[in-house]
């Protein structure tokens, strides 16, 4: 029987309860895609983050209950908050290798900053679902990674509650509604009822092609938001030429074992 290291961390949160969980696995070598497949849906969290050490830096892969994703911005917060807060690692920057390329995240005041890749959402039709779903709050549709679906106003955004079994219907990861608000520049929520999520918490991936649009709209490159979930989370962001600084807390919920 083989007994591995696990911890749950509460990212893009200042306290517990709050912000997105994540699992995280730390490894010495890879395990079969299978048990970290595996893993993940027993975690039955949004992200399960397993790496392993490499002579510069870390590789890392992230899980969701049901598929393996390229890109998870909480796990690798959560993941980054093991390695500084809980492993001992003394640098002051880590650097994760993806299948998205190269991650980078460092510590910064009582944050975690996390370097990662652009997405320039564009304008696109909206699909049949989206205008099903929102109808005639819906002021703009754009793709990336993801549908972005910009809403008339931030109470649109809480208010929504759309109908998974056609946001199944779409080609894309997820769909992100958002808003201008009030109280931060930009709100969002997250939709992935493909990948095992119907709602996710906060999610980190989805501020690659939500603050670039903002920045363009808002007339300015630093950004501070909230992914208005249930749980809910603060967000701060920065765009750069090809890449974005996303900025949240992390906290610890637990750390255990495992039996395999």
């Amino acid at each position: 029987m083989n007994k591995l290291e696990i911890y749950q961390i509460d990212a893009f949160a200042s306290d517990i309860f709050q912000g997105n969980p994540a699992a995280v696995c730390p490894l010495e070598t890879w395990l079969d895609d299978d048990v970290m497949q595996k893993i993940a849906a027993e975690n039955n969290l949004s992200e399960t983050a397993f790496f392993v050490p490499q002579a510069d830096g870390f590789d890392i892969r992230w899980f969701t209950p049901t598929v393996e994703v390229d890109l998870c911005g909480h796990a690798t917060l959560a993941s980054a908050y093991v390695l500084f807060e809980e492993l001992g690692f003394k640098g002051d920057k880590l650097v994760f290798q993806s299948k998205s390329g190269a991650l980078s995240v460092q510590k910064e005041d009582n944050k975690y900053l996390l370097n990662f890749p652009k997405q320039n959402p564009v304008p696109c039709d909206t699909p049949k679902p989206i205008t099903q779903i929102f109808g005639d709050v819906v002021q703009e549709c754009l793709q990336a990674e993801d549908y972005i679906v910009v809403l008339k106003n931030e109470a649109d955004v809480l208010n929504a509650n759309p109908d998974m079994t056609l946001l199944k219907q779409l080609d894309l990861r997820g769909v992100v509604i958002t808003a201008q608000s009030n109280v931060y520049d930009f709100v969002s929520r997250f939709f992935a009822p493909n990948y095992g999520i119907d709602e996710d918490p906060v999610t980190g991936s989805s501020f690659t092609q939500l603050a670039p649009y903002w920045a363009e709209v808002l007339g300015r490159d630093k950004l501070h938001a909230k992914q208005v979930s249930q749980r809910g989370g603060e967000v701060w962001c920065e765009v750069l030429a090809s890449r974005v600084h996303i900025a949240g807390h992390a906290i610890l919920y637990l750390k255990g074992e495992i039996y395999t």
